[in-house]
């Protein structure tokens, strides 16, 4: 499924002055049709309530969504961008880390459709995302 092989390590020394380097986004696995990463739950992505804000969890899912796909096209010829992403958060988180798994709904020519499970560090799901992705060819 994906164009070339990648390591974690290439994906986690992406630079770091990005919306998922400031939220301390980490991959942590590739697996033959996902890869996964988490997100710490802190100051950085809670909402005044004290819980993890539902746009932290979207940033997460966009974040895993977004590589996947880079993952799966030429980067010398094609460019992924998301088109639209939804969420629906199902449960509160206060502290610790989340762990997003993203895999594939349909890879096409034109799009991407990736479903992203966010689950708490109990393996409680708190977030279901969808994002859909797509591939453009490389501006000149």
């Amino acid at each position: 499924m994906w164009f070339k092989s990648f390591t974690v390590d290439e994906l986690n020394s992406r630079p770091k002055n990005h919306l998922g380097g400031l939220l301390d986004i980490r991959f942590t696995e590739i697996g033959e049709d996902f890869i996964t990463g988490t997100m710490p739950v802190d100051e950085r992505t809670h909402q005044p309530a004290g819980i993890l804000h539902g746009g932290a969890s979207v940033v997460l899912a966009e974040t895993l969504g977004s590589i996947a796909s880079y993952m799966c096209i030429n980067p010398e010829k094609y460019v992924a961008v998301g088109l639209e992403v939804n969420a629906n958060h199902l449960r509160p988180v206060k502290s610790g880390l989340v762990k997003g798994i993203c895999k594939p709904l349909h890879i096409g020519a034109k799009t991407h459709v990736w479903e992203i499970k966010i689950y708490d560090e109990r393996g409680k799901m708190n977030c279901i995302s969808r994002l859909t992705v797509a591939i453009i060819n490389k501006p000149q």
